[in-house]
């Protein structure tokens, strides 16, 4: 597939051509604007139905055996250089979720019970045996011999649970809506590998909302005004709000539809399940009007936002418009046996709706479209309610746990009436860089959940808002799944430690025992994330955090990362080659820094209390110096770029309108989120914070600069501060179009190494 928002090349292959034609023909097919809309139940707008799927896509009962391609081509991204020293074996009848991993150096055997599974066992064996690993990001495989090590006797695994859930709704918006096949597919990979089993699939998503409703009363434009960019589509799919960064184009939703098919392909070829959004009631203003018999509900404010209405699935017209809504997935997507649905997401008015009624009705409709299909919900707040679990089948019912490390004295099965559930995480909010997890507490809660007489423990969910920031967490959170006793956390972190870099290092492994004692031995009852970094909070001498729902002080002694930072520099320079070393290298620098911010902030706020106009210019020069050298060491790495996220937003843009489009919807979702009323009487400004190179020095360096300039000016003139107007000042940001290095630049170890000169030393810990 080419890079998306591009001219399809003329050497595309003709079915393909055809396949995207036919789709695009459909979405733009339907009433013109002002033309009298069909109603409810009324033919499809169009004759021509998009990307048909034949049985064999639909269900149709798995083979005796099943085709080891795709784990060999995942195998070959992953692996380049050793692919052809493993032999994949399919063997289902090994039982669900089963690996055997046996062979002689150079010549190693992995059977299987499905292509995912093959790849579990390679990710096994590459982590206890080669002693090598492949993060999220970074990898230490330059360090492999050219000849693999022999396992030294056959080892078998099977999973511990059935479910292995990865993806956060929000993960498509925060960790990057704007991703091409080639980045979706080193996700997967990566899930593969670390022994993933189902997977949600949003890209695309808007594509069954888009060709349905046109059935129902509404024009093909009004629907477009109506989705959200795809920077803000998770929330509009969790029916939290519509609109805000579209409209949509409709080359955008071919292109969008036919990369979500892909992925879900994709997921399929290595017998992974594709988890796709199921259908709850979200419609459009005025859908009652147009649809004799519909009842419908506002659902009110989320965060400064109109959320969009809530068809009663007890009503006759929510049947149709659900069976219209899984037709057109199914064109595009396929079938599936779990949907993620979650009504009345961070709140929402139920008004005369019966819960338990509607519940039941959702249900219905998914089983009616496809028989006996898993319905994921997301476990947070209140929900799932005991009037929605009272009128559901819940043996076909999965909660995704996303508190399961958050808060104390849980009782789930007393809680969700035996319901089976997912243990979840969630320690990164809105794609944060910040160092740690509870990890100490997945440990303490993943056997015992597990072995209690009525346990209803059935899977492990895997929910970070945003992925791709944290590999330590990632590794242990997916382990708990695969291995069958206890982990110890010291020993875990000592052999990642040795497999990160490539082989055992003292200093290498001081400095993950620093960490693990510190930012991953968070403990529960209040947060699930450590905090995040005051560079980043909108400028107040009394900031305690950046984003308003972050933890407001230090989760961990600041100076086990300061230490961890020595250790790193220390670590034995034949194994500073790799992308894992120079990733956590520079992220723990950046987090250092971060730490910093902490205890410099206080001192600024007594010098300027004091009138101390010296040494206030003093401090907040050092402030400003450490900004400077937080956005040069993030820069270089190609991890903490901003250049890539705006341009990875741009190259979907067929013009240069629709380009600046996309641009701000992915440059607001960082800084101002939404409308004003959003940042400010939400308080989603800064959610999305982050260190990134040109992030730092074009938004967080510019608004510490503007504020202290005015506090400068208050202590010389002897008067109060003048006011600003922050919104406007990140609004101004997000509609920009400047460009930024999307290529990391300088020496990581040098610039750690300037970082470390910069920061005090830490006291022995």
């Amino acid at each position: 597939m080419p890079p998306r928002g591009r001219r399809l090349p003329a050497t595309r292959p003709a079915a393909l051509t055809a396949l995207s034609a036919a789709l695009l023909a459909v979405i733009c097919a339907g009433p013109a604007p002002g033309a009298t809309a069909p109603g409810a139940g009324s033919p499809a707008p169009a004759a021509v139905r998009p990307l048909e799927r034949t049985s064999a896509d639909r269900g149709a009962p798995r083979a005796a055996t099943f085709d080891t391609a795709p784990a060999r081509a995942a195998l070959q991204r992953l692996l380049p250089r050793h692919a052809g020293q493993f032999t994949l074996v399919p063997d289902p009848a090994a039982g669900a979720d089963t690996f055997t991993v046996s062979g002689t150096a150079g010549a190693i055997t992995v059977r299987g019970s499905t292509g995912a599974t093959l790849l579990t066992g390679v990710g096994w064996y590459l982590q206890h045996v080669a002693g090598a690993d492949i993060g999220w990001p970074g990898d230490s495989i330059g360090m492999l011999p050219a000849r693999l090590p022999a396992v030294p006797a056959p080892v078998t695994r099977g999973a511990q649970v059935p479910h292995r859930y990865a993806l956060n709704d929000t993960d498509d918006g925060y960790s990057g809506p704007y991703r091409t096949f080639e980045e979706h597919q080193r996700q997967i990979d990566l899930l593969a590998l670390h022994g993933i089993n189902e997977v949600f699939v949003q890209v695309g998503a808007e594509y069954p909302y888009h060709r349905a409703l046109q059935r129902f009363g509404y024009s093909a434009e009004e629907l477009r005004a109506w989705i959200p960019g795809p920077g803000h589509q998770s929330w509009w799919l969790l029916q939290n709000l519509s609109g805000f960064g579209g409209p949509v184009s409709e080359r955008l939703m071919r292109e969008r539809a036919e990369l979500g098919g892909r992925i879900a392909d994709q997921l399929r070829g290595l017998g992974m399940t594709p988890v796709l959004p199921g259908y709850f009631g979200t419609v459009p203003p005025g859908f009652a009007d147009r649809n004799p018999g519909a009842a419908t509900v506002a659902q009110g404010d989320w965060a400064g936002f109109d959320r969009p209405d809530w068809l009663d699935p007890a009503s006759p017209v929510f049947a149709k418009l659900a069976a219209a809504y899984y037709a057109e997935q199914r064109a595009v997507f396929g079938d599936s046996t779990m949907y993620r649905m979650s009504p009345l997401h961070e709140g929402g008015q139920t008004g005369s709706v019966d819960v338990r009624a509607a519940a039941g009705a959702v249900q219905d409709a998914l089983h009616a479209a496809h028989p006996g299909a898993l319905w994921a919900v997301l476990g947070w707040q209140d929900d799932p309610s005991a009037e929605l679990l009272a009128g559901v089948d819940t043996s076909k019912l999965l909660i995704l746990d996303g508190l399961s490390d958050r808060y104390n004295r849980l009782d789930r099965e007393t809680r969700w009436g035996g319901t089976p559930y997912a243990m979840g995480t969630i320690y990164n909010f809105g794609g944060h860089t910040t160092i740690g997890a509870n990890t100490s507490v997945w440990l303490e809660r993943f056997g015992p959940w597990r072995a209690k007489s009525n346990s209803a423990l059935a899977g492990i969910a895997y929910l970070p808002e945003a992925t791709g920031t944290n590999p330590a967490a990632f590794d242990l959170f997916t382990d708990l799944a695969w291995e069958p006793g206890p982990i110890d956390q010291r020993a875990w972190f000592a052999g990642f430690a040795a497999r990160r870099y490539g082989r055992p290092d003292a200093e290498a492994a001081a400095a993950w025992e620093e960490l693990r004692k510190g930012p991953y031995s968070t403990s529960s009852g209040l947060w699930s994330e450590s905090q995040d970094s005051l560079f980043t909070a909108r400028p107040s001498l009394a900031a305690s955090g950046a984003a308003y729902w972050s933890p407001k002080s230090m989760r961990y002694p600041a100076g086990s990362v300061r230490r961890a930072l020595d250790h790193l520099l220390k670590v034995d320079p034949a194994l500073r080659g790799s992308s894992a070393y120079r990733f956590d290298l520079v992220d723990t620098a950046r987090q250092a820094l971060a730490n910093h911010s902490r205890i410099l902030l206080p001192k600024i706020r007594a010098a300027y209390e004091a009138k101390d106009l010296t040494r206030f210019r003093a401090l907040t020069a050092e402030w400003q110096d450490g900004m400077r050298l937080l956005d040069q060491v993030t820069g270089a790495d190609p991890n903490l770029l901003l250049g890539t996220w705006l341009s990875r937003a741009r190259s979907w843009g067929a013009d240069r309108t629709e380009q600046d489009r996309y641009e701000y919807d992915a440059r607001s979702l960082l800084s101002v989120w939404g409308r004003r009323s959003t940042s400010e009487g939400g308080f989603l400004h800064d959610y999305a914070n982050r260190e990134w190179s040109g992030l730092i020095s074009e938004l967080y360096a510019r608004r510490w600069s503007a504020h202290f300039a005015a506090l400068d000016e208050a202590l010389v003139r002897g008067a109060a501060p003048r006011e600003i107007d922050w919104h406007a000042f990140e609004e101004e940001w997000a509609r920009r179009t400047t460009r930024h290095p999307d290529r990391p630049s300088g020496d990581p170890y040098r610039l750690a190494t300037t970082v470390a000169a910069a920061l005090p030393a830490a006291p022995a810990g």
